[in-house]
C-alpha cells in the first residue's frame, strides 16, 4: 500500500536517478519568507536544496541559485535595493556573468534584486493601483528556451499564486524593445495586469538566457492539491510550477533542448 507523506515531508514527484546529484543554493535575506516553499519545490523536483545565507562569501558547489520572495531588510529604500549589496550577491553576479553562466532564477523579491543588481534590466515599482495584490495568475510562456523554461513549451498558459505591491515591471521604449526583439521576455500576463507592468510582462531573462526573474510564484505551484488547478479554464494542472525546477535540473545534466 503506498504510505501517505507526513505533513512537512518533500516526497520528490519529478525526480530521476540522474538528478539526484544536483544542488541548488536558495539564498535566505532578513525579511525573506519563501525560502522554505522555494527549498521543497527543489527537492519534489529531485534535487538537493543547499541553504544559502545572505553573509556568505562563497557559494560552495551549487549548481544553480534561487533567489526567492519575501520583503528583505522590509523593502527599505527600494525592494531589494539593499540586499543588492549583500557579500553572496557579489559571488551570485560574478557566477551568473562567468563563462560557466550559473543559472539564478529570482522570484518576486528575487527579481526585483535581479533587476537592482543589474544581472536583468529594468525596474520594479509599486503596483499601479498602490495595493497589495495576491490572486492565482494566468502566465503564457514566451521563451521556452532559457535555462528555468525548458520543460515548458512556447505559448503555453499556466497558473501559479501571485503576491506583491511592488510588483510593476518598468524599463523605458529602448529597453522594452530590446527586451521584445531578442526574445528576452519570458512570461507574459494573460487575461488581466495585475500590476501595471509594461507590456504585461510579468518574467525577463538576460542575453543568455541563465537568469530568469519573474514576479509570480512558481514554487506555490509544485503539489497535487495545493495550487491552482485552473483559471477561467485556462491551466490544466496544480503543479503548473514544478516546470522551473526540473528545467534548471535538466538543464544542469545536460539534458537541455
Amino acid at each position: 500500500m503506498t504510505s501517505i507523506p507526513l505533513i512537512g515531508e518533500a516526497v520528490a514527484v519529478a525526480a530521476e536517478p540522474r538528478l539526484a546529484g544536483a544542488k541548488i543554493g536558495v539564498v535566505t535575506f532578513p525579511g525573506t519568507l519563501d525560502d522554505r516553499d522555494a527549498a521543497r519545490a527543489v527537492r519534489l523536483a529531485g534535487a538537493t536544496a543547499v541553504p544559502l545565507w545572505h553573509a556568505d562569501t562563497e557559494l560552495g558547489d551549487v549548481d544553480a541559485v534561487i533567489i526567492p520572495g519575501g520583503f528583505s531588510y522590509g523593502d527599505y529604500l527600494r525592494a531589494g535595493a539593499i540586499s543588492r549589496f549583500a557579500p553572496l550577491m557579489t559571488k551570485i553576479i560574478d557566477a551568473a556573468n562567468s563563462d560557466a553562466k550559473l543559472p539564478v532564477l529570482g522570484i518576486c523579491n528575487g527579481f526585483q534584486i535581479l533587476t537592482e543588481s543589474h544581472l536583468l534590466p529594468g525596474s520594479m515599482i509599486k503596483n499601479d493601483h498602490l495595493k497589495f495584490i495576491c490572486r492565482d495568475q494566468t502566465l503564457r510562456v514566451e521563451n521556452a528556451n532559457t535555462a528555468w523554461t525548458l520543460d515548458y513549451a512556447d505559448g503555453q498558459e499556466i497558473v501559479v499564486p501571485l503576491k506583491n505591491q511592488d510588483g510593476q515591471y518598468i524599463a523605458d521604449e529602448k529597453t522594452l524593445d530590446a527586451l521584445e526583439a531578442e526574445g528576452r521576455v519570458v512570461f507574459r500576463y494573460v487575461g488581466f495586469n495585475p500590476n501595471g507592468s509594461r507590456r504585461d510582462i510579468a518574467g525577463i531573462s538576460n542575453a543568455a538566457g541563465n537568469v530568469v526573474g519573474l514576479m509570480p510564484h512558481p514554487e506555490h505551484a509544485v503539489e497535487v492539491g495545493f495550487g491552482p488547478e485552473s483559471l477561467d479554464g485556462i491551466g490544466g494542472s496544480d503543479t503548473d510550477g514544478l516546470g522551473f525546477f526540473t528545467s534548471v535540473l535538466n538543464k544542469i545534466v545536460g539534458g537541455d533542448k
